[in-house]
């Protein structure tokens, strides 16, 4: 099953490739992101001006022509760019004949074919300044080796480019992979059953469009990124640790769900304290669930250097925990055994 994200680095370029993910984050996050060093100082990988203008390029593929190709990616922008608490806002710029991948200074999006990389829909690289650290242009290729689709209720013997292009469009912005879904294995890898966020890692399968609709932890993750004027304070966080033994679990997937809406936000105790926080959560009570990170490959989201720890159950934690208005829960810890 093709899959999305994987990024490694080459002096200036940053490649994302659609398949596999390395992610860099901090604890205080709503959603992973992504994060380099330059001159020894730590950024988070945004966009720093608005609109981010991009291009597209001028040949399409088999059953996609050029036109419909830059119809299905505006939509896609538009997606993101409609979050009311959200500023980040794109517009388009043109046709080029120029490829994504090409130091050109422009964000480009289109068409390469790429048959070696057969398990890969699409990839998303950026280009940084190595002095400033400014983030000077983020292309997006997508693999002509696929069958492709702008159907407007999708095609089942072709990937739908609106939801694969949305999720491409999260990397882009700056976001890196959720894990609420639920996958099972199969002979060939894992097998999407159902996802809860566009920026889930494995892409659900041909014809599927419902990766045009983002959900609440896609909506939670951009509105932390490029939050407007009231995000922060119209929305809470709750946050606390994952401990096994006595010690901090790094990697663990926490969960909050909201007892009203039945909406889910996740994110990962990322340090080796175990420290977790999630923000952008609406004010109110939320049930708070634990789990190792068992549904997709774990360097899908994380350096397979970094000491993640997949070696315990699942936790329901203990009780309702209330998320206030403008504030944090206050620390919130959940106590997990080995398998």
């Amino acid at each position: 099953m093709p899959r999305y994200g994987s990024m490694s680095a080459r002096l200036l370029r940053i490649c994302l490739i659609a398949a596999l993910m390395t992610a860099w984050s901090k604890p205080s996050l709503a959603y992973l992101k992504f994060g380099y060093d330059v001159n020894g100082k730590s950024r988070t990988l945004k966009w720093t001006s608005s609109p981010v203008r991009y291009f597209v390029t001028d040949t399409g593929t088999d059953g996609v022509t050029a036109t419909q190709f830059q119809v299905a990616v505006s939509k896609a922008f538009d997606t993101w760019s409609a979050v009311p608490t959200a500023s980040v806002s794109f517009q388009f710029a043109g046709y080029t004949r120029n490829l994504p991948g090409e130091d050109d200074g422009r964000t480009t999006l289109g068409f390469v074919d790429e048959p070696d990389l057969d398990r890969v829909l699409a990839s998303t690289s950026y280009l940084i300044d190595d002095v400033t650290g400014d983030l000077i242009e983020a292309d997006i290729f997508f693999n002509s080796a696929f069958s492709w689709s702008v159907a407007a209720a999708g095609d089942h013997a072709r990937w739908d480019l609106q939801s694969i292009a949305t999720h491409e469009i999260g990397h882009l912005s700056g976001l890196g992979h959720s894990e609420i879904g639920e996958t099972e294995s199969t002979a060939t890898g894992r097998r999407v059953l159902s996802t809860g966020a566009v920026m889930f890692p494995i892409a659900l399968g041909l014809g599927d469009i419902s990766g045009r609709t983002l959900k609440a932890d896609d909506i939670a993750g951009i509105s932390d990124l490029y939050p407007d004027g009231n995000f922060s304070r119209t929305t809470g966080s709750l946050s606390g640790h994952v401990l096994k033994s006595g010690r901090g679990v790094y990697g663990a997937h926490v969960v909050a769900f909201d007892t009203r809406s039945g909406d889910m936000i996740g994110n990962f105790s990322l340090s080796t304290t175990g420290q977790f926080s999630i923000a952008g959560l609406r004010a109110g009570p939320y049930l708070l669930r634990v789990e190792p990170l068992d549904d997709a490959d774990t360097d899908s989201f994380f350096d397979v250097t970094e000491p993640t720890d997949v070696n315990f159950r699942a936790k329901y934690y203990e009780r309702l925990v209330i998320v206030p208005r403008g504030g944090d829960s206050g620390n919130v810890d959940v106590k997990v055994v080995a398998k």
